[in-house]
C-alpha cells in the first residue's frame, strides 16, 4: 500500500491548540511564559534610566552668539565649566533660570536648577578664553564669569563599549544554535546542549498509533515476516522454549511508494511496545561527532524501554558502504555514524530486547558490515503489487469515494500494471478530482481512466498549435507504433492511441504490457521493433525523418545495449555480463572489457537497431494500406482503441481468446534483410515534432 496515504494520528500525546488560556482574568487572556530575556532587558533598561537621569536632566545645546549677546551681556551666567577641552557648559544663575525655563523641554529632560542648564561646542580653547576675555573687559565686576576647566570619564560608556559587542556575539550565538536545535526536532526548551541527543519520536501507551496489518492491502508475505517480529514480542515463550532467538533487525527494501513506511506504522500499532520512528537523514549534522553521540542516545533510550522497536527510514543516509564517497581524502562523518551504528547494533555489548527496523529503496549502496546477519537478520522485499494486490490495494483506496456502478476493480487492476501503492492512491484522488470538475454526483469508470493517462501521459493540451503536415507525421508515427506492435507476438497489447498532445509528447500510445518475472530475446527485439516502428513509418510514407522519435530511440538504446552487455543475448559477445550489482563501478575510471571489445558492442548494438528497423519498415510496407486506414482513423478522431485496429487488421493470430481469423504474415526476429524500402511520400511538412514520446 502507499507510502503516502497514512492518516495521521492525533493521540493523547498531541498539544491541543484549541485550549482556552488559563487564568482568572476575563476573556482572551493569557499567561506568557517566563523567559530569561526579560530579566536581561530590564536590567539593560535601569542602566539607561540611572544614566539619564543621575544628573537631573539633559542641557538645552545653544551657540556663543547667543551666551555673548544675551546670557553675558545680562549677567545672567554664574560659571562656565570646559569639559574636556571641548564642551563648555553654562551655569545659569538661581535668580535666572525662571527668565530661560520657555526654552526647556517639560518633561523628564527638563535640567535642573543646579545646572548645568545650556552647553555648546567650542572650537579652540585659546580662542574661546580671548573672546570670553573681550566680552568680560566691558562688564561690571559683579557680572564677571568663573572659567573653570574640567576633564571628566564616563565610565558607563566606556563599560558598555566593550561590553556590547561582547554582549551581541553572544546574543547572536545563542539565537543561532537556538534555532538549530529546533530545526533538528527540538522543543522550544532546546538549546546547543541537546544537539547530541537522538531526534527519534517515541509512540507508546501514551501516543498510540492507529494504524494496523488490516489498514495494509496486498504485501502479503512482507507482511508474514513482520508479524512475527510483533507475535515474538506478544508471546515469547512460544519460541524460547524451543530454542529460537528473535531477529536482531529486518530491512524492508522495495521500489519508492510500496508501503515499507506503512508496514512499520502497522508494526507501531500492533505490537505494543515503545515504538523509536527516526529517518536517516536525522543523525546527519554539520557538527563533527553529533551523528554518532545521535546514535549513542536512540539505543541509551532503547536499552531502557526494552523490549522495543527501533525504525529507521532512508538507512541509505547513513548506511552507504565505506570507501565509495567520491571526496576522496576527506573525514566523511556518515561513515562515523555508521560505524557507531553498527556497533550499538551487534558489538561487545549486545542489546538485548531491541530489534531494530530499517526501510530502504537503495539496499545496493549498503554496506555488507550492515546487511550481515547478527544486525539485519532478515531481508524483507516489498515489491510493486501484481495484479491481485492491486484489486487489494483499490479497495482500500476506494472506499471513501462515492464510485459509480460501472466501476470494476479487478478491470482497474488490469489497466495498472507497474503502478506501486502510492501510483493508486493517487489515480483514485485524481478520478475523484476529474470527477468534481465535469460536476458528476459520482466517479466514474471513464475518470479512472482518464486519472491513468493524465499520470502516465501527463497534461492533456487540446489547445496546443500544431500544422497540419505536423499532425499527419504524428499521426503516421503513432500508427506505425500501434501496427507494428498489433501484428507482433511477443509485443504488448494495445490499448489506445492518441495524437492529443500531453505534457511534453505530442503522441501517445498506451500499451497493457503482460506481467513478465523474465523476458526472452525474441520478446526484447519483438519489443524494439515495436518501438521503433514510428520512425519506420515516417520514412516509409514521407521519405524522411523527423526529431519525434528521440524517446523512441533512447529505450531502444537502452534495451538493445542491456541485451548485448547485460543479458548475454549476442552472439558475437557471447555469454558475459558486465553489469556490476554491488554498485563497485559507480566512482571506476575504467570500463571492465577492452577497446576491442567496446567496438564489438558498438556493431552488435547497431546491427540489432538495423535489423530491427529494417524488419519493422517490411511490416509496414505489407500492410502500408491498413496502416494507411489507421492513422486517417487518428487524424479524424484524434483517440483510436484496441478494437479499431482489430476492425482493420482483424484479431491478433496468437491471441488464445479469439483465435486467428486471418493469416498475417510477419518478417521473424532475426531477420537480417537490410535493403532500403521506398515508398513515395504523399506530404512533406515543414516543420517536424519536436517530442513525440510512447508511453507504455
Amino acid at each position: 500500500m502507499a507510502d503516502n496515504n497514512i492518516k495521521k494520528n492525533s493521540g493523547s500525546g498531541t498539544p491541543n491548540n484549541n485550549k482556552k488560556p488559563q487564568g482568572g482574568g476575563g476573556k482572551g487572556r493569557f499567561n506568557p511564559k517566563f523567559n530569561p530575556i526579560y530579566v536581561y532587558g530590564i536590567i539593560i533598561l535601569i542602566f539607561i534610566a540611572l544614566q539619564y537621569f543621575r544628573s537631573g536632566g539633559s542641557p538645552v545645546e545653544t551657540n556663543w552668539r547667543e551666551v555673548k549677546n544675551t546670557m553675558l551681556k545680562n549677567g545672567d551666567i554664574k560659571k562656565i565649566v570646559v569639559v574636556n577641552r571641548e564642551r563648555a557648559e553654562i551655569f545659569l544663575k538661581d535668580s535666572a533660570y525662571e527668565k530661560y525655563k520657555s526654552k526647556f523641554d517639560q518633561g523628564f529632560g527638563t535640567p535642573s536648577q543646579a545646572g548645568p542648564q545650556f552647553y555648546f561646542i567650542i572650537g579652540s580653547v585659546d580662542t574661546f578664553e580671548q573672546n570670553l576675555k573681550q566680552v568680560q573687559a566691558d562688564l561690571p565686576e559683579k557680572d564677571q564669569v568663573i572659567l573653570t576647566y574640567e576633564t571628566r570619564r564616563d565610565i558607563f560608556m566606556e563599560v558598555m563599549s566593550w561590553i556590547l559587542p561582547i554582549l551581541l556575539l553572544i546574543g547572536i550565538w545563542w539565537w543561532i544554535f537556538r534555532r538549530m536545535s529546533r530545526g533538528a526536532g527540538g522543543g522550544a526548551g532546546s538549546n546547543i546542549f541537546n544537539v547530541g541527543k537522538s531526534q527519534a519520536k517515541v509512540f507508546d501507551k501514551d501516543s498510540h498509533v492507529s494504524t494496523t496489518f488490516k489498514d495494509v492491502a496486498g504485501l502479503a508475505e512482507a507482511k508474514q515476516e513482520i508479524e512475527e517480529i510483533v507475535e515474538f514480542l506478544r508471546n515469547p515463550g512460544r519460541y524460547t522454549k524451543l530454542g529460537g532467538k528473535i531477529p536482531k533487525g529486518a530491512l524492508l527494501v522495495g521500489p519508492p511508494g510500496t508501503g515499507k513506511t506503512l508496514l512499520a506504522r502497522a508494526v507501531a500499532g500492533e505490537a505494543n511496545v515503545p515504538f523509536f520512528s527516526m529517518s536517516g537523514s536525522d543523525f546527519v549534522e554539520m557538527f563533527v561527532g553529533v551523528g554518532a553521540s545521535r546514535v549513542r542516545d536512540l539505543f541509551k533510550q532503547a536499552k531502557e524501554k526494552a523490549p522495543c522497536i527501533v525504525f529507521i527510514d532512508e538507512i541509505d543516509a547513513i548506511g552507504r558502504a565505506r570507501g565509495r564517497n567520491p571526496n576522496m581524502g576527506s573525514n566523511d562523518e556518515r561513515e562515523n555514524t555508521l560505524n557507531q551504528l553498527l556497533t550499538e547494533m551487534d558489538g561487545f555489548d549486545t542489546n538485548s530486547g531491541v530489534i531494530i527496523l530499517a526501510a530502504t529503496n537503495r539496499a545496493d549502496i549498503l554496506d555488507r558490515a550492515l546487511m550481515r546477519a547478527g544486525r539485519f537478520d532478515r531481508q524483507i522485499h516489498v515489491e510493486l503489487p501484481d495484479i491481485n494486490e492491486r484489486g487489494e490495494i483499490f479497495q482500500v483506496h476506494l472506499k471513501p469515494l462515492r464510485k459509480g456502478e460501472d466501476v470494476d476493480v479487478s478491470f482497474l487492476a488490469k489497466q495498472t500494471p507497474g503502478f506501486s501503492g502510492a501510483d493508486i492512491a493517487n489515480v483514485c484522488n485524481e478520478a475523484a478530482l476529474i470527477a468534481a470538475r465535469r460536476k458528476k454526483e459520482t466517479v466514474q469508470k471513464q475518470d479512472f481512466l482518464d486519472a491513468v493517462d493524465r499520470i502516465i501521459g501527463g497534461l492533456e493540451k487540446k489547445n496546443k498549435i500544431i500544422s497540419p503536415s505536423e499532425k499527419a507525421t504524428i499521426a503516421y508515427h503513432e500508427a506505425g507504433h500501434a501496427t507494428v506492435s498489433w501484428l507482433l507476438e511477443h509485443a504488448h497489447p494495445l490499448v489506445k492511441v492518441t495524437i492529443v498532445p500531453r505534457g511534453k509528447a505530442l503522441g501517445a500510445a498506451w500499451y497493457l504490457p503482460e506481467e513478465r518475472q523474465i523476458t526472452t530475446r525474441e520478446q526484447m527485439l519483438d519489443e524494439v521493433c515495436a518501438t521503433l516502428g514510428g520512425r519506420a513509418a515516417e520514412e516509409n510514407v514521407f521519405g524522411t525523418i523527423s526529431s519525434g522519435a528521440q524517446n523512441d530511440l533512447e529505450k531502444v538504446y537502452k534495451t538493445t545495449y542491456a541485451m548485448v552487455c547485460y543479458f548475454g543475448m549476442s552472439d558475437a559477445v557471447g555469454n558475459v555480463s558486465f553489469y556490476d550489482s554491488t554498485g563497485q563501478s559507480d566512482y571506476s575510471f575504467n570500463k571492465p572489457y577492452s577497446e576491442h571489445t567496446a567496438e564489438l558492442i558498438d556493431h552488435e548494438i547497431k546491427d540489432l537497431i538495423d535489423v530491427q528497423y529494417q524488419r519493422a519498415r517490411k511490416i509496414l510496407a505489407d500492410n502500408a494500406e491498413g496502416h494507411k486506414q489507421l492513422a486517417e482513423k487518428l487524424l479524424e478522431r484524434e483517440v483510436i482503441f484496441s478494437e479499431d485496429l482489430e476492425a482493420i487488421f482483424g484479431p491478433r493470430p496468437w491471441d488464445p481468446q479469439k483465435g486467428p481469423e486471418k493469416k498475417i504474415e510477419v518478417p521473424m526476429a532475426d531477420n537480417s534483410e537490410n535493403k532500403p524500402l521506398t515508398s513515395p511520400p504523399t506530404t512533406s511538412p515543414k516543420d517536424s515534432p519536436k517530442d513525440n514520446k510512447e508511453s507504455a
